[in-house]
């Protein structure tokens, strides 16, 4: 009989991501971060940190994030790991469950990055179906997270925006919106940031996610990399800060997973987000929502060079170079060739 804890709503505050080195000083001080949110595949098993997080369920609100479900499975949802990540839910009882649009699964074998879809009717269609069943599974809404990408595939019919807009109509789903995955997704891609966020339904958007990202440098050009290993820089607060004018205040998560600094520095981004949702709600009603536009950013793919895969660094773009480099053709063909995934 799973444990009863407190419903805790999760607040339109700042919360932080709760980390492994972290977890005894959060158990021992209590600080006054807003809520917590931790990554569902490190809690479906027993541990000393399934028992810390336990405790700290009776204090603070609690946001369950996953990012192994592979929602963009053309095969599905694997069955164990959906169970699995069912009975984390009934045991932390969460005010907040999301996951990401995203592939990660292959004959299966997980990959260690979240891989983009083509985003089309057919890919709407089988991603919708995977929400279906995972929000009929745990029995309530859903959040999805856009993903941050680096390339776009030719074939795509619509945006990721509007991709995620039909989501909500077909689904129910709500958003998370990740405000650095779009800077990281629009520096990559070459597209308007802002009208990403603003072809957004507002009232789906249910949680924020702020973070920092690496600069890389392949054969010359510029790759924001979402390494989740550094401050929040000041282009994505000013993109928050556009977010909050549009959308109003939503529970907002600082994310920190590589390098992952004292836990002063984390509570102290989760400050700085507070204050700026408290300034901006103290300046005025949130905008009129613009028009969408829609852009051409997916008529083109953009891919690092076949010739210098090894030397890049971040494991997805390397891959994609290698596959580009080992066949001759783009990944979308090589996928579709084998039948791997949906793309």
């Amino acid at each position: 009989m799973p444990k009863t804890f407190p419903t805790h709503p999760v607040p339109c505050a700042a919360g932080i991501g709760l980390r492994s080195i972290h977890i005894a000083e959060v158990l021992s001080r209590r600080p006054a971060a807003g809520w917590l949110e931790v990554h569902a595949e490190n809690y479906m098993g027993q541990s000393a940190a399934v028992d810390a997080l336990e405790k700290l369920r009776e204090v603070y609100p609690l946001s369950v994030h996953g990012v192994g479900l592979s929602l963009g499975s053309a095969s599905g949802l694997d069955r164990a790991h959906l169970e699995r990540l069912r009975l984390v839910c009934e045991r932390f009882q969460p005010a907040i469950v999301s996951e990401h649009l995203a592939w990660s699964v292959a004959d299966g074998a997980y990959l260690n990055d979240l891989l983009p879809l083509r985003y089309d009717d057919e890919a709407l269609a089988i991603v919708s179906g995977n929400i279906g069943r995972l929000q009929d599974t745990l029995k309530r809404q859903v959040f999805i997270e856009n993903l941050s990408a680096y390339l776009a595939f030719a074939e795509s019919s619509m945006t990721e925006a509007e991709f995620l807009s039909e989501l909500v109509n077909r689904t129910g789903c709500g958003l998370l919106l990740d405000v650095n995955n779009v800077h990281v997704s629009a520096s990559n891609l070459d597209f308007d940031a802002l009208e990403f966020i603003d072809a957004l339904p507002a009232e789906a958007i249910g949680e924020i996610h702020l973070a920092g990202h690496a600069v890389n440098e392949v054969d010359g050009d510029v790759i924001l990399i979402d390494d989740h290993g550094s401050r929040v820089p000041p282009a994505v607060w000013s993109l928050y800060a556009h977010a909050l004018r549009r959308i109003g205040p939503r529970p907002t998560l600082i994310e920190w997973d590589t390098d992952v600094p004292p836990l002063e520095v984390l509570l102290g981004e989760a400050m700085w987000a507070d204050m700026l949702a408290r300034s901006i709600a103290f300046g005025g009603r949130p905008e009129e929502l613009p028009v969408a536009v829609p852009d051409s950013r997916f008529e083109t793919m953009t891919l690092p060079r076949r010739d210098n895969a090894s030397g890049i660094r971040f494991p997805a773009l390397a891959a994609i170079a290698a596959v580009r480099a080992a066949c001759g053709k783009c990944p979308t063909d090589h996928c579709r060739r084998d039948g791997h995934v949906l793309h």
